[in-house]
C-alpha cells in the first residue's frame, strides 16, 4: 500500500504550520517541507533558523503522526555555498526528514559535480539521503543525466528524485524508470498532464509551477508506471494547480486526497 505525502509545492502559499495541519486534515502520512528557496529570487518562510517554529511543526508531528518526509529545494548554483545549507538540513533532521531534494542548475560540470559530492557528505551527517531531481528546463533535464552523475559521485546517499511530470516531458518512458537499480529510487512525485509537452521553457516551467494535474485527471502512463514499481512506493503528490488555489488550505488536502484515492482505486 502507497503511503502519501502532501509536497509543498502543491500548495506553496500554506505557511509550514498551515502546510502541516492540512497534511493532517487530508489524512496524508506526511508532508514535504520548503526550507531552501531554490533562486534569489524565491521567498520562504525561514523554517532552519526559527528555533520556535521548529519546536512547533515537531510537536504537531508528536500530536497527530504526520512526519516530514523531505525537505528542498537545493538547486545547486555557481554561487552555492554547501556550509550555508547545514541550519537546513538539521532542521529537517530534528523534525524527522529523511530526505534531501537537489537540483542541478549549474552548466559548469565539474562545479555541479563537487557541490553534488559534498551535499550527499554534508546529509549523511544527518542520516538522510539527497534525491537529485531531473527538471527539463535545467543542465540536469534528462534521466541519462541525473544517473550519471549520481554514479559518478560514488555518495552511498545520492538517490534519484523522479518527479512524473518532469521524468515523461523528459522524454523517458516508463520501460526506462523501472529499469533504474530500485535502492535509488525511495519515493516519487507524482502528477499528471497532458501526454504532449508545451513547446516552450516559459510554458513548462509555467505548467510545473501553476498547472499540473492531479493523477489519473491527466493522459501520463501513472498507473502503468505503479505497477512497475514497488507497492509501497511513497508517493509524494506535487501537483500544484489554479483550480484549487485561493481554497482554504485544508479543504484543498482533502480534495488531493479523494482524487488520489480514486487514482489508486
Amino acid at each position: 500500500m502507497h503511503r502519501l505525502s502532501l509536497h509543498h509545492l502543491t500548495m506553496l502559499d500554506a505557511h509550514p504550520l498551515q502546510l502541516a495541519d492540512a497534511a493532517v486534515a487530508g489524512g496524508f502520512d506526511y508532508y514535504g517541507l520548503r526550507v531552501v528557496a531554490p533562486t534569489s529570487a524565491d521567498t520562504i518562510v525561514d523554517v532552519a533558523h526559527n528555533p520556535a517554529l521548529i519546536r512547533e511543526l515537531a510537536a504537531r508531528t508528536e500530536a497527530t503522526g504526520v512526519g516530514l518526509l523531505d525537505i528542498e529545494a537545493i538547486w545547486l548554483q555557481a554561487g552555492t555555498r554547501i556550509d550555508e545549507l547545514l541550519p537546513a538540513l538539521e532542521a529537517g533532521y530534528r523534525l524527522g526528514a529523511r530526505h534531501a531534494l537537489a537540483v542541478g542548475y549549474d552548466n559548469d560540470r565539474a562545479r555541479l559535480f563537487d557541490n553534488f559530492c559534498a551535499l550527499c557528505e554534508a546529509a549523511a551527517r544527518f542520516d538522510m539521503t539527497v534525491g537529485l531531481e531531473l527538471i527539463t528546463y535545467c543542465p540536469i533535464g534528462t534521466l541519462d543525466s541525473a544517473l550519471s552523475l549520481i554514479g559518478e559521485s560514488r555518495q552511498p546517499n545520492a538517490r534519484i528524485l523522479i518527479d512524473t511530470l518532469q521524468v515523461f516531458r523528459s522524454g523517458a518512458t516508463v520501460d526506462d524508470i523501472a529499469a533504474i537499480e530500485q535502492r535509488l529510487v525511495e519515493y516519487i512525485q507524482i502528477s499528471d498532464g497532458p501526454r504532449l509537452s508545451p513547446a516552450s521553457v516559459d510554458e513548462r516551467r509555467t505548467e510545473a509551477r501553476t498547472a499540473r494535474r492531479q493523477p489519473g485527471e491527466g493522459e501520463l502512463p501513472l498507473r502503468e508506471l505503479l505497477t512497475r514499481l514497488p507497492a509501497n512506493l511513497t508517493l509524494a503528490v506535487e501537483a500544484p494547480t489554479l483550480e484549487l488555489r485561493g481554497h482554504p488550505f485544508d479543504r484543498q488536502a482533502r480534495t488531493i486526497m479523494e482524487r488520489m484515492q480514486r487514482f489508486l482505486a
